[in-house]
């Protein structure tokens, strides 16, 4: 099916029930027989969809982003794929081979940068990274990043970004990893009691020596990004921005990106999920492996008043044919053409509704609507504890 057809069934689905859900559309996904296949064989339901005159077959990524610039560039898909969530505070997680396929199925749909870190699981996230998605190496780009402490497979709480611990840290991402260099490389979060000097010195020893491509910073202020671009010139910041955080337009992050030919990538693009519609002041988080169980965002409370900006969200997607998410989405593919956002999953309907959202351009007009609509609802609660922010520079 084409991405007119789907349009055109989402629209039906509109005229009918008064607006599509990310719910509908997941329905009508799995009405058309998106499988765990490799895109180009049809299971039965997608069979049974080209007996009823439709051609179907999964939805791909079409087009490139570049982060960085020059030397330090790196060509990707426009939505990448955050893998922490598939075994790292986000509840449940499906068994391993299930989690495997689904990242298969991202690289056969066309995504080519994928996101993990040391942190995640501990250890455990690279771990499944590598043995999913080593062997398409040459297709592919894998991010994973250093700076919080690990000890014996255990979190500190501590960040150690020495240049000995940077390098040693490489080393043992590269064995879990089951690949030789990591194409972009982020120090987690930052350092303060090492300058990020001589972090990035570090980092390009580690360039020097093969084991890094491209580097990056997640979570630091402007001031930070140019001080460490001009040791090393970074390819990526990585830092929260959504349609409930935008922090980053403000405290001058995305204009150094700008100004310095840096590439951005925005996680938890749909704010842990909150904005796909799926999550109620009702649904319960997994206490021992889903942060948000913590976040003051996502008290019931906080949730129950939250709701309204996603139902803006849904408003605004039923005239266009999209979903809140997929309103989410290209909405920051729309801010700039060096933004490349993550968004996670297990599941391939996520996926799919996911990888749509870059061909669902939004224009100038539709941008300043949708603003100014969330931005007249105040959010409530905080993206972090206390404790969290802490570690924040920005």
């Amino acid at each position: 099916m084409t991405q007119q057809h789907v349009q055109q069934h989402v629209a039906k689905g509109n005229t009918a029930s008064g607006g599509m859900s990310r719910r509908s559309f997941l329905k009508l996904s799995a009405a058309l027989g998106i499988s765990l296949a490799a895109p180009s064989v049809m299971g039965n339901g997608a069979a049974a969809a080209a007996d009823n005159g439709y051609s179907y077959r999964g939805a791909c990524i079409s087009g490139q982003r570049v982060l960085g610039t020059g030397t330090h560039s790196l060509t990707v898909s426009p939505i990448g794929f955050g893998i922490m969530g598939m075994t790292y505070n986000r509840s449940q997680m499906p068994e391993e081979k299930k989690l495997i396929a689904l990242l298969h199925e991202a690289v056969d749909r066309g995504i080519t940068l994928f996101d993990t870190a040391i942190i995640y699981g501990p250890l455990t996230n690279e771990r499944l990274t590598g043995k999913a998605l080593s062997a398409f190496h040459n297709r592919i780009a894998i991010a994973s990043k250093f700076g919080h402490e690990v000890i014996d497979g255990k979190a500190t709480g501590r960040q150690d970004s020495r240049p000995e611990t940077i390098k040693r840290y490489c080393d043992e991402s590269l064995r879990r990893l089951k690949i030789d260099c990591i194409d972009l490389f982020y120090q987690h979060r930052l350092d303060k009691n090492v300058p990020i000097e001589e972090v990035a010195g570090a980092v390009s020893d580690l360039v020097q020596a093969g084991k890094v491509r491209c580097w990056g910073l997640c979570e630091v202020s402007a001031d930070i990004i140019r001080r460490a671009h001009a040791v090393l010139p970074l390819t990526a910041v990585q830092s929260e921005y959504h349609l409930m955080f935008r922090q980053v337009e403000e405290n001058g992050v995305l204009e150094a990106c700008r100004e310095l030919g840096i590439g951005f990538v925005p996680y938890s693009p749909l704010n842990r999920g909150f904005l796909g519609g799926n999550i109620n002041e009702y649904t319960r988080f997994d206490p021992h492996n889903d942060n948000r169980m913590h976040l003051p965002r996502f008290t019931p409370e906080a949730i129950r008043a939250n709701t309204r900006i996603v139902n803006e969200l849904q408003q605004f997607g039923r005239t266009r044919g999209m979903t809140s998410a997929q309103v989410a989405l290209s909405w920051l593919l729309a801010k700039a053409p060096w933004i490349v956002p993550i968004p996670g999953t297990t599941k391939i309907s996520h996926l799919e509704e996911n990888i749509r959202a870059a061909d669902m351009a939004l224009t100038k007009e539709d941008i300043e609507e949708l603003e100014g609509q969330v931005s007249a609802i105040p959010v409530v609660g905080a993206r972090y504890s206390a404790a969290e922010q802490a570690q924040v520079s920005s």
